[in-house]
């Protein structure tokens, strides 16, 4: 395979009059987890949906796992798996059932697809709960044999479209180990998400998505370097957020921040001085986006 897993240029997108992708180039390198972060109608599900062959592109070239998506469909669904927003397992069979079900419909024997099951349950967690049906199983856990699912066979890329959407904390960060097992492991990861913390904690390149262009890309820290040094952060008596203010981060800018505030805030009003958070880089990056585009 390619060093690079995903390789995107120039990708346009239509449906009808609406222009949902507008000109994507993204490279991804192999074995690593890359976030693609944007509000709801971004076009991040459309974008997963051409990389898995499951939409046709208008213009641009978009290579997988070495293969191209027009010419080579079939290859590149032999070398990837995708995880969409919803769960797709059968509600009436047993976890264990499902995943047989998808060894057999992959190629594999009915032994074979016993033993992966039992691995699969086991590596997820699931072995106490393998014989009951689906229905029964909590947000979490469907989210936990969906990926596994997902695993039967295995591809070296995989798509996780929203994949801790509805979660509590507790099965969100679950996942985010499962995750992260999977990189360690070489597997490619390309997830989209509306939850910055999760792209914080897990994507080695994070790429920002908004009216369907592509609007920064980097780390982590570097996407957070381009907010400034430090944000200034203004909280009421009741101790609600009530502005975010970045700063370069030395004595003077801060000073005159603080200068220029002292007379437009309420009493009582008090100051945190922390670090940039991907919130304010997400605020600062798609507010300038919208500034741009009402200019």
């Amino acid at each position: 395979m390619s060093k690079l897993a995903i390789e995107v240029a120039g990708l346009q997108k239509r449906f009808g009059d609406q222009v949902v992708l507008d000109g994507i180039d993204l490279a991804v390198p192999s074995g690593t987890v890359f976030a693609l972060l944007g509000p709801n109608g971004a076009g991040k599900t459309t974008l997963i949906h051409i990389l898995s062959t499951l939409v046709a592109l208008d213009e641009g070239s978009v290579r997988v796992a070495g293969h191209d998506v027009v010419t080579e469909r079939n290859e590149v669904r032999r070398s990837i798996s995708l995880t969409g927003q919803f769960a797709a397992v059968d509600e009436m069979l047993t976890a264990e059932e499902n995943l047989c079900m998808i060894g057999r419909l992959s190629g594999l024997t009915a032994a074979q697809s016993r033993t992966r099951a039992a691995e699969l349950l086991k590596h997820f967690d699931l072995l106490a709960a393998a014989g009951k049906r689906v229905k029964t199983y909590s947000g979490g856990m469907r989210r936990r044999l969906d990926l596994a699912i997902s695993l039967v066979v295995s591809r070296p890329v995989m798509f996780l479209d929203e994949p801790t959407t509805g979660l509590d904390t507790i099965s969100r960060r679950a996942l985010w180990d499962i995750i992260l097992q999977l990189a360690e492991q070489g597997i490619t990861i390309f997830l989209t998400t509306q939850y910055l913390e999760e792209a914080d904690q897990l994507a080695d390149t994070i790429a920002v998505i908004a009216d369907g262009r592509v609007i920064a890309t980097g780390t982590s820290g570097e996407l957070k370097s381009r907010v400034g040094g430090n944000v200034l952060e203004l909280r009421n008596a009741k101790d609600d957020i009530i502005r975010s203010i970045p700063t370069s981060g030395n004595i003077h800018d801060i000073s005159q921040s603080l200068h220029e505030l002292g007379h437009t805030v309420p009493q009582g009003t008090q100051v945190n001085i922390r670090k940039p958070s991907m919130d304010d880089v997400f605020l600062a990056l798609t507010t300038k986006k919208m500034e741009e585009s009402v200019s």
